[in-house]
């Protein structure tokens, strides 16, 4: 199935014209013509079945056919994630956290971080370009960037996790999460929190884990940290 993304059609459209680029894609690219299916969401868990009825390349109509909406999310799953120094790595994150099944992004802006600006559209493109690639029916949230102290002081539902690499006591991420909760955990720049933050982030209820034995890259920690949340929900 390939999968179409507009964020004005719900359950009350009847039929769509898609913008000058993307009808020249559907009929110049796709080859599509008259009588052709396509499949298109919201973003919001809406799959709507279209049929072709106007296949110009400069306004592409359809009319809806049908409708179905996904099971809402077992979870809510917040990464708040560092800017990695090299942009491609923080892409790449972004990229599969949203092909595992992850809900809401924010990137945090820490004492240790070397990439403090980041480029919010591109950002979204590449979460849109992987939600129709892995026929996803929830858009994730990407949020402004915002400063770690400023992150940590707002009230999160659920557990409240901060990965670091520091030798002190933590708990095994694996040990503490749990089926059918919510989690925003906390992943840091490539040097790691600072003690400062780490001492912060306790304050305010954050529980201290590791991901493991190794020291991963700041793209790596998140990707394990969003699997093994995603997966043992799957499997509940």
């Amino acid at each position: 199935m390939q999968l179409f993304y507009n964020t004005t059609i719900n359950e009350s459209t009847e039929s769509l014209i898609f913008d000058k680029e993307e009808s020249k894609h559907i009929i110049k690219v796709l080859r599509k013509k008259d009588g052709d299916i396509l499949f298109v969401t919201n973003g919001l868990g809406y799959l709507f079945k279209t049929e072709i009825i106007l296949a110009s390349d400069a306004k592409c109509t359809v009319q809806i056919v049908s409708f179905e909406k996904a099971p809402e999310p077992k979870i809510q799953l917040h990464l708040a994630v560092a800017p990695t120094k090299m942009n491609d790595r923080y892409e790449w994150f972004l990229e599969k956290a949203t092909e595992i099944g992850i809900q809401e992004i924010t990137p945090i802006i820490c004492d240790r971080s070397e990439r403090k600006v980041i480029n919010t559209e591109r950002f979204e493109k590449i979460i849109l370009s992987a939600m129709k690639q892995s026929n996803a029916l929830f858009l994730p949230k990407l949020n402004p960037a915002i400063s770690f102290k400023d992150f940590v002081k707002q009230k999160k539902e659920g557990l409240q996790l901060i990965a670091h690499c520091e030798e002190t006591d933590k708990k095994s991420l694996k040990s503490v999460i749990r089926a059918n909760e919510n989690a925003t955990i906390l992943i840091g720049p490539e040097g790691d929190f600072s003690d400062k933050e780490i001492n912060l982030a306790i304050e305010h209820n954050y529980l201290p884990v590791t991901l493991g034995n190794t020291r991963l890259r700041t793209e790596t920690a998140a990707i394990v940290a969003c699997h093994s949340v995603v997966f043992l929900n799957e499997n509940s």
